[in-house]
């Protein structure tokens, strides 16, 4: 499960001990209490939207350091700690059938911190979508937290799993980076660089999105034709008007397929003419717009119209903070087991520490600095 010293996040059983757990929310807890004491809600949102430090809080608290879990799980216990506190920030959502109640549970942060919920309703939808369809490398969401400040500033943290493989995937999105949802809108994605990914929202993507747009608002009765017709040069019938190889079309047919089924959904088409989309963002908003339909209508344009997509993987971030496993040690006994004891130590150190004044904390700020040189023994980077 190792790639040139990186850890994968590979698909995890088991679960978390309830004296592990407990441990973990308090330390938790401290760590977000001080982040909002030292640089506010919004440093606390652009922390969980940067893949390296949720990976290093997930490490730290002792959880796997190469696990899917370790999204799952970290996200679940930041989420049960900022609904017991009043610290400006809430989340919603979760894993599995938690996050389909993100809808109402942003209703509800929204009624607390007097902010507009359709829009964040609206935001969590498109976010979904984008991960899950405009950007394919064959991972099915099924995690999906949103953090909201009392300020109206967010950050999203969703994880999806490729079945065949069984290893996952992070995305992180933070409400200060994006200009465009889609146009590269991640804060980060953690995870191992595929060899190609459909990418529709790669910078390079503009003008596929621009005459995908112009084709969605013809006849679903003509496009369905057209993937009849992608079809036929497969089997070896050559149009005039593009005299490809049959070699070729099959090799891009192949490459479409390998992120599963090409099947278009004419009554998806049919909404998002009847309602004129004119962006983007309000095709892939259009209900019954899967993955499917938009690989279908993306190799009509590769073969028909001759506007290609993007198929650069845009993961960022490959997870590998190891070094803050150290703290605690890890749940899998992963660089070593557990240490109560030390878990206990470093829980009463930050209590005290929170009690105290900025002025007193800058000294610990000092003794921090002698760690960030610290490399950890390779041989004991071993996956879990």
């Amino acid at each position: 499960m190792m790639r040139r010293g990186i850890a994968e996040l590979p698909l995890h059983g088991g679960h978390v001990p309830r004296w592990l757990a407990l441990r973990m929310k308090r330390l938790a807890e401290l760590v977000i209490k001080l982040l909002v004491d030292e640089y506010g809600t919004q440093g606390v949102l652009e922390r969980l939207a940067d893949p390296v430090w949720f990976q290093a809080l997930n490490n730290l608290i002792g959880m796997d350091w190469d696990s899917s879990g370790s999204t799952t799980v970290t996200a679940g216990i930041v989420k049960e700690v900022l609904s017991k506190e009043d610290l400006g920030i809430k989340a919603a959502g979760g894993k599995g059938a938690k996050s389909r109640k993100t809808p109402e549970e942003l209703k509800q942060i929204s009624r607390l911190y007097d902010l507009e919920a359709e829009e964040y309703i609206k935001t969590s939808r498109l976010v979904a979508k984008v991960d899950s369809v405009a950007l394919q490398t064959g991972y099915q969401l099924y995690h999906h937290v949103f953090f909201v400040d009392q300020e109206g500033r967010w950050a999203i943290v969703q994880q999806g799993m490729n079945p065949q493989v069984k290893l996952a995937r992070r995305f992180h999105w933070f409400s200060e980076k994006v200009e465009s949802f889609t146009l590269e809108p991640h804060k980060g994605i953690s995870g191992i660089k595929a060899e190609h990914a459909l990418n529709t929202i790669a910078r390079e993507s503009k003008e596929y999105q621009k005459t995908l747009l112009d084709v969605v608002s013809e006849s679903p009765t003509k496009i369905e034709r057209e993937v009849k017709s992608v079809e036929a040069l497969s089997k070896g019938y050559i149009p005039f008007y593009k005299p490809y190889e049959k070699r070729e079309v099959l090799s891009i047919l192949k490459r479409y397929e390998s992120l599963g089924k090409i099947e278009l959904n004419k009554r998806a088409l049919e909404l998002a003419r009847e309602l004129g989309v004119s962006s983007y963002d309000e095709l892939l908003l259009i209900k019954g717009l899967g993955p499917s339909t938009l690989r279908a209508l993306s190799l009509v344009l590769e073969l028909v119209y001759d506007v290609h997509p993007s198929w650069k993987d845009p993961v960022t971030h490959p997870p590998d903070p190891f070094k803050f496993a150290y703290a605690v040690g890890g749940k899998d006994r992963v660089p070593f087991p557990v240490e109560r004891g030390t878990y206990d130590d470093l829980i009463s150190f930050l209590e005290k520490l929170l009690e105290k004044g900025k002025e007193e904390r800058e000294v610990v700020k000092q003794v921090t600095k002698i760690t960030k040189k610290w490399k950890f023994p390779e041989e004991e980077k071993r996956p879990t």
